[in-house]
């Protein structure tokens, strides 16, 4: 496994009247906050928060090109991004779900204390398998083929990019001590969004070469 220190390039907020980001996505403008009662669109090179969605947000964010999805406790709810209304809900994985993507047409769960990944149908909630890691999974992506989840246990995080058939470790980011990643996305290219949990904050992380 390559192991190498995180390259933070910035960090955003805290933002006023946000206490946590839960969750984090990207829809090729803005980065969409997860943020308990909200989603919070912020754009990404000034990071100044432009607007906000009614919504129930306190876990993992996903954008499917279109629409965004929001794990809601234990549904995850499609929302269209400009009226903010919920068109669609599925149920969740049972218990601790965290992160949440969506590639090659599916979601993609992160399950925290089960340190699993789980591949979901986006119309039926149906659980369609399972990747094992060894530390609890907050924020996931996928990013050119490559799948990506934060960790964070104690005061340690990292972002690890992993075998998606074996759930091997395959490269580590490790964040500076007390650092946390709540939500994780990418812009697909050369960056990593990273919630910061309880500091209220974003951090942008480069992707190695």
């Amino acid at each position: 496994m390559n192991r190498s220190p995180a390259d933070i390039l910035s960090e955003h907020g805290p933002f006023p009247g946000i206490d946590c980001v839960h969750g984090v996505t990207y829809d090729g403008q803005h980065v969409w906050l997860a943020t308990g009662d909200t989603l919070t669109a912020l754009d990404p090179a000034s990071g100044e928060t432009l607007r906000s969605i009614d919504v129930t947000a306190n876990a993992g964010t996903a954008f499917d090109g279109e629409h965004l999805f929001q794990i809601a406790e234990d549904r995850i709810q499609k929302v269209d991004p400009q009226s903010g209304r919920v068109i669609d809900t599925i149920p969740a994985p049972e218990g601790g779900v965290s992160g949440l993507a969506w590639a090659e047409g599916m979601l993609w769960v992160g399950r925290y204390r089960d340190r699993t990944i789980q591949q979901v149908d986006p119309h039926s909630g149906e659980v369609l398998r399972t990747i094992e890691s060894n530390r609890f999974v907050t924020g996931v992506t996928w990013l050119d083929g490559e799948l990506w989840h934060g960790t964070w246990e104690s005061d340690e995080s990292d972002l690890r990019r992993i075998d998606p058939r074996t759930g091997d470790v395959l490269e580590s980011l490790e964040m500076p001590p007390g650092m946390g990643i709540s939500g994780l996305e990418s812009n697909g290219h050369d960056r990593f969004f990273c919630g910061g949990g309880g500091s209220g904050t974003l951090r942008v992380v480069r992707r190695p070469k």
